[in-house]
């Protein structure tokens, strides 16, 4: 698996998995569990769903 995941979008992710998963407890509802998918997308840097759709929030490598 090729990283497509950039730093930027790994904090959002981070953020909003997080915020899922507070709001799961807050309601206590199984639905925060939806948090874990951003959270696990952003430690493996690499989303299926950004596949179809070529996406690729990486930086550039730039070669010297």
């Amino acid at each position: 698996m090729k990283p497509n995941i950039g730093f930027t979008d790994r904090i959002i992710r981070v953020i909003l998995g997080v915020a899922l998963l507070g709001a799961g407890y807050y309601f206590k509802s199984a639905w925060g569990f939806l948090g874990l998918v951003p959270i696990i997308t952003a430690v493996v840097r690499f989303c299926p769903a950004y596949l179809p759709f070529g996406l690729n929030t990486c930086r550039p490598k730039h070669d010297e």
